[in-house]
């Protein structure tokens, strides 16, 4: 697909996964659901910088369509697990990811495990890696799907999920290891495989078989397993965290800044520290304003941001953040080059939590955070010099 960006009408608007190519090499997928709507996202005027960077470097695109939200969910965390794609490794390295497990027990169990705590040694099977939203909600819908245990055998009084029929009778010795294995745990991993119509197959015969021997119930039960699979609901994974998938994590280091000058003869600057989305307060700085005389809040800023740049042995970071608006993201943008700068308004009218400067796609959330953040820390350290010149 050599002209991919005039092919995009022929993707369809369908949920699934997306595969960006370098040379016939895959760099990334994600998942979505509107394909062509997410690809066409790519092209957009006002995407980020290091997207910008991906989308021109790419020179084919492919899809393949899912039937529901959590089978391209399993679909993305397949691919990313065979091929490693640059981007998404590179994503990984953000974040916190999610596994699913099933137990070494005579009757497994399914797991949401954190990457950090994982040793697939410890589990019988291991799939993932799953970007972390939902996780919970997967595990429900696969719970349903495929009545997994959750209960132990011998149990004086039957389970919870018994009485609602979502239990094979672990817990009242009804089922042995063997047919657990057969009725739960194979098709369980069929699906996770993204398998799905081998397994449709797989059931269809053994409910054939079923209703020759007539087991009835048996039959009814696969044939209903068969029904859901064909038409599952997902619909409580349709949200903002899925749709808005290509927010691909470049920034590893935000640092956040501030100044706290309320008219007063004190002022100081704040710079506050987060990686991979968590703060760092051993590398937070302080800074008391020496050269503004005109308490200028965009001054301040910039003799916070030239000292900060002055030690060149702290590590250089990924993003900066100003308590600010275009004033001072401008000044900022003069002193620093190569670094992402992006502003947060100051002023009463906070509600809007615009994002000034670049367009950049990371999560506003965290940005928030780093903001009020660097805002607390300014504040505090105004505060102590206060207290200190009064009783001085």
């Amino acid at each position: 697909m050599k002209n991919w960006r005039e092919k995009i009408d022929q993707i369809p608007k369908t949920s699934g996964i997306y595969l960006f190519y370098q040379k016939g090499k895959l760099v990334y997928v994600g998942k979505a659901t509107s394909l062509r709507d997410r690809v066409r996202s790519y092209l957009s005027p006002k995407t980020t910088r290091p997207i910008e960077v991906l989308i021109n470097s790419i020179d084919e695109v492919k899809w393949r369509q899912a039937n529901s939200i959590i089978e391209a969910i399993i679909l993305e965390a397949n691919y990313i697990k065979e091929f490693k794609p640059k981007y998404n490794v590179k994503e990984k390295d953000d974040k916190s990811w999610n596994y699913l497990a099933i137990t070494k027990d005579d009757f497994p169990k399914l797991l949401a495990v954190r990457e950090r705590n994982l040793k697939a040694k410890d589990y019988k099977y291991v799939f993932g890696p799953y970007a972390e939203g939902k996780i919970s909600e997967v595990l429900r819908i696969l719970h349903s799907l495929f009545l997994i245990s959750r209960c132990s055998p011998n149990q004086k009084k039957p389970c919870f999920d018994y009485n609602l029929k979502r239990c094979l009778g672990v817990c009242t010795n009804e089922i042995t290891i063997e047919d657990y294995n057969k009725k739960v745990i194979k098709p369980l991993v069929l699906f996770l495989k993204g398998k799905k119509k081998s397994l449709i197959n797989s059931l269809e015969r053994q409910m054939k078989q079923y209703s020759k021997s007539n087991q009835f119930e048996e039959a009814i039960r696969i044939r209903n397993q068969i029904k859901s699979l064909q038409k599952i609901v997902d619909f409580s994974l349709l949200d903002k965290s899925f749709i808005e998938d290509n927010k691909i994590s470049f920034s590893k280091r935000i640092e956040g800044y501030d100044v706290s000058n309320l008219g007063d003869e004190v002022m100081v600057g704040s710079m506050v520290v987060f990686e991979n989305g968590k703060a760092v307060k051993k590398e937070y700085k302080k800074f008391k304003i020496k050269n503004v005389k005109n308490q200028s809040d965009t001054d301040c800023i910039k003799e916070v941001i030239e000292r900060r740049f002055n030690h060149k042995e702290w590590k250089s970071p990924d993003l900066i953040l100003i308590d600010g608006g275009k004033p001072q993201v401008s000044a900022v943008k003069k002193i620093v080059e190569g670094i992402p700068v992006i502003g947060i308004a100051k002023g009463k009218d906070r509600k809007k939590d615009e994002l000034i400067g670049e367009d950049i796609n990371y999560d506003k959330d965290l940005l928030l955070k780093v903001r009020d953040e660097a805002h607390r820390f300014a504040i505090n350290y105004q505060r102590q010099i206060k207290r200190k010149k009064l009783t001085s």
